[in-house]
């Protein structure tokens, strides 16, 4: 997925996001960790495919995360 998504979270702290796998374009259901820092990167498979994804999180100063998904192999 190019660019970052953004999540809206009315509570202010982002919990989940929505995101297309890069390998087949499904949806891919995210559950995000708001105190693991304000930058996490991991490795989450598809759950339709199973290829690994590379998800970088980012939080800004307000709680709100920015989530990136691109192909991890």
């Amino acid at each position: 997925m190019d660019g970052w998504l953004e999540t809206d979270d009315p509570l202010g702290s982002d919990t989940a996001a929505e995101a297309a796998c890069p390998h087949c374009g499904e949806s891919m259901h995210l559950l995000l960790d708001p105190g693991g820092g304000a930058f996490q990167d991991y490795i989450e498979d598809c759950q339709v495919c199973c290829r690994p994804c590379l998800v970088r999180v980012r939080y800004d100063a307000d709680g709100g995360a920015d989530v990136q998904v691109e192909a991890a192999d």
